[in-house]
């Protein structure tokens, strides 16, 4: 597959992922975790700050390369990722506070992940956003590529719920067939550059990613939370939308190095990941 077809397609892809979400979401999702608003603000916190916050130290204290930097900061800005939910069901915690995570979070990306990355560009790589990053074009695309397939997938599942439940299966294995596809085919365009990098990308984000998962109970235990939510906020801001990172550096930033991050993290997050499930289904209480 030739770049060109790669960057035509990746866009297409990731709008459908994210159109999934939205026909995952109900009305009854949204009412309990409202009755709940610490365990939501608990979790928002610990995606738009704690992970870039990590991300941030992960990339100072590992003199990483600063198109690296950046590109976890890319990574680390993103949304959390769609298969949280279903990790979160896994471990027995909330599913439905998992989902809400991941639809506001996606929804709020729009305004977050453009000001990461500008703030990233100028530390990292001391350049000015205005001059590396069309930031018009950044917000449009992430609103045309996330915010709105979100919407577009709630709005047919509250007008057509019993033919969306239907589909509901089918249109989950084609989203997990497309993110798969994204990670594999920018792992095979991009193989020199991760041979070389991942000697460095691979720990780098694999602590990321334990740092992340350590810092996000601790955050949750400390708010109180039962043990669902906790469940649920570890797993949201443990698991990140990988696609959207490739997609962004990729199709913005024009700079396929940068998305190295995104891929290495994207086969390094679930093991992280289901460690914490195993954990969770074995120490689950009595």
């Amino acid at each position: 597959m030739t770049p060109e077809v790669v960057q035509l397609l990746l866009p297409l892809a990731l709008a459908f992922i994210m159109f999934y979400l939205g026909l995952t979401l109900v009305v009854g999702d949204f009412q309990s975790v409202a009755q709940r608003p610490r365990a939501l603000l608990t979790g928002l916190l610990g995606q738009l700050l704690l992970v870039p916050l990590a991300a941030f130290g992960v990339a100072r204290l590992s003199s990483m390369d600063p198109v690296m930097a950046v590109g976890l900061m890319v990574l680390a800005a993103c949304p959390g990722g769609v298969s949280s939910g279903l990790l979160t069901h896994l471990a027995r915690g909330d599913t439905a506070l998992s989902i809400s995570l991941t639809a506001v979070t996606s929804v709020a990306s729009v305004l977050t992940l453009p000001l990461v990355v500008g703030a990233s560009f100028q530390y990292f790589m001391a350049s000015d956003l205005t001059a590396q990053l069309p930031l018009a074009s950044l917000v449009r695309g992430i609103f045309l590529l996330t915010t709105l397939p979100v919407l577009l997938g709630m709005a047919l599942r509250w007008a057509y719920p019993a033919p969306v439940a239907r589909l509901e299966a089918t249109a989950s294995r084609v989203a997990t067939t497309l993110f798969v596809l994204i990670v594999l085919t920018t792992f095979w365009d991009q193989r020199q550059l991760l041979s070389e990098q991942l000697p460095r990308l691979g720990p780098a984000t694999l602590v990321l990613n334990l740092t992340i998962l350590g810092l996000a109970y601790a955050l949750a235990t400390q708010a109180g939370l039962l043990r669902r939510d906790r469940i649920a906020v570890v797993t949201e801001c443990g698991l990140q939308n990988s696609a959207l990172g490739i997609t962004v550096c990729l199709t913005w930033l024009n700079s396929p190095a940068m998305s190295a991050p995104s891929v290495v993290y994207a086969l390094l997050m679930n093991v992280g990941a289901l460690v914490f499930v195993l954990l969770m289904r074995t120490t689950q209480p009595t």
